[in-house]
């Protein structure tokens, strides 16, 4: 049996979608939520997966280290990357993809997770992001026996 703990971070960071072609081309920011799920096949001694207080240690950590109060921009996005370097102080995180909720949520599971529960017998199984309180992207990890590729990101959920 896998049993599942959920924590919830908030942060905020700018971003702009490179090539959208609307509004959200423009550099903006959001009060993002990120939902971290995580489970184990085992408990500790006292009965957890994982201490909230580890997990939100491990995964706010990393978040107020690299994105919280920073630009989320986009590799190959020459003119955000010189307009950002102009301004100082600045803070900005360069993505291999567009910074939208689905790539962040992706990121975050595929990149960041592992590193940050490295060496406490959990894993990240789903994160998902929050754009607005209307709206957020998620991704999961498959069941191992439905396909090699692991990971699908969903399209966003407006409620």
């Amino acid at each position: 049996m896998s049993l599942t703990i959920m924590r919830r971070i908030k942060f905020c960071a700018g971003h702009r979608l490179f090539g959208h072609g609307g509004k959200c081309e423009h550099f903006h920011g959001h009060n993002y939520v990120a939902d971290f799920f995580v489970q184990g096949d085992s408990q500790d001694d006292v009965g957890r997966v994982l201490d909230f207080s580890d997990l939100k240690k491990r995964v706010k950590g990393w978040i107020d280290e690299h994105w919280d109060h920073s630009f989320l921009i986009r590799d190959t996005d020459e003119n955000a990357k010189q307009a950002l370097s102009m301004v100082v102080p600045s803070r900005f995180f360069v993505m291999p993809y567009n910074p939208t909720a689905e790539n962040m949520a992706k990121y975050l599971l595929e990149e960041m997770c592992p590193e940050a529960l490295q060496g406490t017998g959990a894993r990240a199984v789903r994160v998902r992001v929050w754009e607005t309180d209307e709206s957020f992207a998620e991704a999961a990890i498959q069941n191992q026996h439905d396909s090699d590729d692991s990971y699908v990101t969903s399209e966003t959920i407006s409620l």
